[in-house]
Formats: C-alpha cells, sequence, structure tokens
C-alpha cells in the first residue's frame, strides 16, 4: 500500500526536519517547502497528497494566500501553524477552510496525533456510507454534500461537524461533546471553534441551516423540521 503524502511547508529548515522526522516515523512520506510559491509549484505538480501542515509567516507567498489558493480547488485537509496565537488569527484560518490550528511551540506527537486522526476520519467508512435527513445527503467516503441533490463544498471540519449532526438527530449535544467528538479529546481550543463552524455552516446550508437549532446555555441540536 502506497505511502500517505504530507506536505509541510514552512521557512523554518529545523522546523520542517522536525516535523518530517515524526511523520516519517509514523510511516508516512512526506514532501517538503520553504515557502507559499514553493507549497504551490509541489501541490499543483505532485498529485494525491492526502493533507497539508501550512505555517502562516512566509516568506514571497503566506499561508493565507497558500490556503486560499488551494481551497480554489481542492477539500484537502489544511493543519495552519502560527507563532500567534490570537483570537483574530484563528477565526480567520477556520473561515478560510482551515481544518485544524496550532500554535507555536507545540509538542510534535501531538501534531503527529492529529494528523493521524484527520486521515483516518476522512478516510473511514465504505462508499455506500450514506446518511440523509432532510433533504440533505452526505456520503462519507466520497465526502460529499448534496442539498436536494445539489453538491455543496464544505471544509473538512464542516463535514464532520455536519456528519456529527446527522447521526445525532434530535439530541441535544453540548459544546464540549462536540468538541470531544468532531475535534478529538486533545483538542485544545474552547466553544468559539464550535461556534464559528455552525455559523458557517448554516450560511452553507442555505435555508435548511434551519434544522441547526441553538440550545441556550449548552451547544446544538439537530433537528429536521416537518
Amino acid at each position: 500500500m502506497d505511502k500517505l503524502q504530507i506536505l509541510v511547508v514552512d521557512d523554518e529548515g529545523r522546523m520542517r526536519k522536525l516535523v518530517r522526522d515524526f511523520l516519517e516515523r509514523e510511516g508516512f512520506a512526506v514532501l517538503e517547502a520553504a515557502d507559499g510559491m514553493e507549497a504551490m509549484d509541489i501541490f499543483y505538480e505532485r498529485k494525491g497528497i492526502d493533507l497539508i501542515i501550512l505555517d502562516v509567516m512566509m516568506p514571497k507567498m503566506d499561508g493565507w494566500q497558500v490556503c486560499r489558493e488551494i481551497r480554489q480547488s481542492s477539500r484537502v485537509p489544511i493543519i495552519m501553524l502560527t507563532a500567534r496565537s490570537e483570537e483574530r488569527d484563528e477565526l480567520q484560518g477556520f473561515e478560510l477552510g482551515v481544518d485544524e490550528y496550532i500554535s507555536k511551540p507545540f509538542s510534535p506527537r501531538i501534531l503527529v496525533a492529529r494528523v493521524s486522526a484527520i486521515l483516518r476520519r476522512s478516510r473511514a467508512g465504505g462508499m455506500d456510507d450514506v446518511t440523509e435527513a432532510g433533504g440533505i445527503s452526505i456520503n462519507k467516503a466520497a465526502h460529499i454534500v448534496k442539498i436536494d441533490g445539489r453538491t455543496i463544498d464544505l471544509s473538512y471540519k464542516e463535514f464532520e461537524l455536519l456528519t456529527y449532526f446527522l447521526e445525532n438527530q434530535g439530541l441535544a449535544l453540548s459544546r464540549e461533546k462536540i468538541l470531544n467528538n468532531v475535534w478529538n479529546y486533545d483538542y485544545f481550543g474552547d466553544a468559539r471553534t464550535i461556534d464559528t463552524h455552525v455559523k458557517k455552516l448554516r450560511s452553507k446550508l442555505g435555508d435548511k441551516g434551519d434544522y441547526i437549532k441553538t440550545v441556550w446555555g449548552m451547544g446544538y441540536k439537530f433537528e429536521v423540521q416537518e
């Protein structure tokens, strides 16, 4: 079986080597880029990249620009790295379709665990693993969401969040429970992460975004209106 390919993009050589060593130890194939322009060249030249680890602050083309360009044509999972931990940076990343957001300094083992979890979940399920409710259809294996037969584009985490809602219809889900099941137990963020994703998801679902009800003081509930 071919190794899964991870593209590591960071202008610090030592950081790339550190991440590469830990990923290769877990059996991943690693590609490296020292700036955003090089990252885009590799992304277009090498087909089949399974995940991108992307630094924000880089010469020539920063991480935000790289993410914007990739999201125009691909939903490949992206983990964003940054030396800054300001809330507006994190929210901007999620708005652009970033799947995970990790602030430096970080534990390489935690990073590898996040990579493994994202890839495991994105590749799970059989081809006929389809969940439907209220005109929303989710094919988990193909990573496709359709509304009344029309395909819509969702980021990896938006897809995971919608799937979790559909699989737990009618249940009031606390923010903590959503974090633990969609973002995994080692996530260090807070409720604002969920609220940002729900807002974006509701917008993309159009009228069907009303199916996601706010349970005040607790979290959310997915409920199809009759």
